[in-house]
């Protein structure tokens, strides 16, 4: 019985030995059959450091904000404020940042302490995804209209706050939005970054075009800012050699 099993695998052998595997490629498959390195890249059109989560959390707030400057204008907001969400959400949309945001303030109090607070965080968002500033064009600027109103709106991301606030809105609210706390942001922002922040306006008569206007054209002047000179994204653009 043995010898019987061993001849019948012997046999079996012989015979898978005996065909003929074509192993050569064929012509259109030749390409394939050769050595070669695949490379794989994330995120390849974007700056991984551009991408920025935060939370922040106080008596008076609580918040939660993602930011990526390299994205496609989408967002999702939600401060407490439907005036400030609308805002936002221009900001978003024309600077083409992606932006999260989430807020629970002390509304019933005012809108104060959520505006600045927001701004804070945002303007945090914005330094630490820049990094050491290497490569950005620094300067941005937009004059924009929005029906009647022309406003102008001019970036410096120097590393020095302040800002420029030459708007006349001719009411106290927009809605249930008190109009002062435009400034407060745009001062909470800047001090933040830190940034230079300029708006001039040269005509414009409603509130809600006016403001519009303002955020709109930061959102289109900070895109300009923090945008990458490819011919020289090793570079700080200072003749300090530094930004922050």
């Amino acid at each position: 019985m043995k010898k019987v099993f061993v001849l019948l695998l012997v046999s079996l052998l012989v015979l898978a030995c005996g065909e003929k595997v074509d192993t050569a490629p064929t012509k259109g498959h030749a390409e394939q059959a050769k050595d070669y390195v695949e490379v794989i890249y994330f995120h390849s059109k974007q700056r991984c450091m551009t991408c920025r989560s935060i939370e922040r959390n106080t008596n008076e707030t609580q918040i939660e904000l993602t930011l990526n400057l390299d994205g496609a204008g989408r967002y999702q907001v939600d401060t407490g404020c439907g005036f400030l969400n609308h805002m936002l959400e221009l900001f978003s949309r024309h600077g083409r940042f992606d932006l999260t945001l989430a807020c629970r303030g002390d509304v019933q109090v005012d809108y104060h302490h959520t505006v600045e607070d927001i701004a804070i965080v945002l303007g945090r968002a914005f330094s630490e995804a820049l990094g050491d500033r290497a490569g950005i064009n620094r300067y941005g600027t937009c004059t924009l209209p929005m029906d009647e109103a022309l406003i102008l709106a001019a970036v410096d991301i120097s590393g020095r706050p302040a800002v420029g606030y030459a708007l006349e809105v001719p009411t106290e609210k927009v809605g249930d939005f008190d109009v002062e706390c435009a400034k407060e942001f745009w001062l909470g922002f800047a001090r933040s970054v830190p940034a230079t922040v300029h708006f001039v306006q040269f005509a414009g008569e409603n509130s809600h075009h006016i403001l519009e206007a303002a955020f709109k054209g930061a959102g289109r002047a900070l895109a300009d800012a923090v945008r990458i000179d490819a011919a020289h994204r090793d570079e700080i653009p200072s003749t300090k050699g530094l930004l922050v």
